[in-house]
This record gives structure tokens, C-alpha cells and sequence, in this order.
């Protein structure tokens, strides 16, 4: 998952990974990134996702982290908002009041650059990522969120039909990245309607991972 793959793919428009209205999985289980006093919410490799919309109009604040510009511009447009662009290292920082988006590479972002966050928001990130780069990933948002919760939710199916991206990430997989620093709860299975992409039958999973006290 060579950075040209992702960048091909918002230049093509080639964007049906992307909810129109957001997720619903998100909706239903909120109350597990919500439970902060004021909520600080990472969405890593986040696109234009309408989940942040939902976030910001539940009084979230959101920090976001994507490879493409083109999405983050789109994203500020569709939110009729303005952002403050500044530099930070390898890193653009398009920002408006309670939304702050780093544009570039994920992993040359920091703990210290991201700042304190209350939870973390995965629907679109881990499912995106080869298993090569899973565990490499996993642990750099142990790393940068300080081991902070995260609504994570996934697809299990039968790799050997389709390919990917979005890439089967099951409750195995989900327990052999991340066990060593959380305890997970599977929060729900249910089957994905008209399965993924319309190729292949597949259910969409939903985790809570807690720091181990």
C-alpha cells in the first residue's frame, strides 16, 4: 500500500470506501468515546469522513490525521468552513476552532505534535492497511494517543474472495495487535448488508479497547 495507491484513488475519485451519511455502528456505541468531560477525538487516515461531522455536532473536538489533501480540502468545503493552514515538520495542519486535520504521512506524526486525545475513532484506518503495516501501525497509535480508548470497527470475510482494501481484520487479528496494551470487548457483529463492495458476504465488527488498568 504504496502512498501513490491512496493518492491515485482521490485524484481517480475513486472514493466508495467513504459513508454518505456517516456510520451508523458509529451512532450506536458513541457513548464509549463520548464518556470524556470535554472529548478530544483522534480519527486516523480519516478522508472527508461524514463521521466527523457527527462528532462535531456532538461536541467533540477532532483531530484527524490523512495522507490526501484533496480529501481534507473537500472535507473543510462540505463543512463550509474555512481552515488555518500551517506547517508542522513533514506535516500540514489545516485547523478550524475544534477541528485540526494533519495532512501526510501518519507515522511521522508525534505524541507530542497530536497532544493529549480522550479516545480514538477506527472505522476506516486498520481495514485500509496490509497486514505488513498493521502491526507497525497498532502500535504507533498505542504510541502517539498514549494508550487512549478506541471504537474500533472492522470487517471479517473471506479474504480469498476479494482482495482488498478494506482488508478482512477479525477478532483475531484485532486480539493480536492490540492485546498486550488493552482489554477487548467485542461489541457487536452484524452481517454487512449487500456484503462488501457487493463481491463477497462479510460482518461488520465493533470493538471497545481499554487501556489495561
Amino acid at each position: 500500500m504504496e502512498h501513490d495507491f491512496w493518492h491515485s484513488k482521490w485524484h481517480k475519485n475513486e472514493i466508495g470506501f467513504h459513508e454518505p451519511e456517516g456510520n451508523a455502528l458509529l451512532v450506536k456505541h458513541a457513548d464509549t468515546l463520548l464518556a470524556a468531560v470535554s472529548p478530544r477525538i483522534f480519527v486516523p487516515l480519516c478522508g472527508k469522513t461524514k463521521d466527523i461531522h457527527w462528532l462535531l455536532a456532538n461536541g467533540c473536538e477532532v483531530v484527524g490525521a490523512e495522507l490526501s489533501e484533496i480529501a481534507i480540502t473537500q472535507l473543510f468545503t462540505e463543512l463550509d468552513i474555512e481552515p488555518e493552514i500551517t506547517t508542522v515538520g513533514s506535516l500540514k495542519l489545516f485547523k478550524n476552532g475544534p477541528l485540526s486535520i494533519f495532512v501526510g504521512d501518519i507515522f511521522e506524526l508525534t505524541d507530542e505534535t497530536l497532544g493529549n486525545v480522550t479516545g480514538v475513532y477506527d472505522r476506516a484506518a486498520l481495514v485500509a492497511l496490509p497486514t505488513a503495516l498493521r502491526e507497525k501501525y497498532a502500535a504507533h497509535i498505542c504510541t502517539i494517543t498514549k494508550l487512549a480508548p478506541i471504537l474500533l470497527i472492522s470487517f471479517d470475510y473471506d479474504q480469498s474472495v476479494m482482495p482488498g482494501p478494506p482488508f478482512c481484520v477479525d477478532e483475531t487479528e484485532v486480539t493480536r495487535l492490540y492485546n498486550a496494551s488493552y482489554s477487548i470487548s467485542l461489541l457487536e457483529r452484524e452481517p454487512l448488508e449487500g456484503g462488501l463492495k457487493g463481491k463477497v458476504a462479510a460482518d461488520s465488527l465493533v470493538f471497545n479497547l481499554q487501556p489495561e488498568a
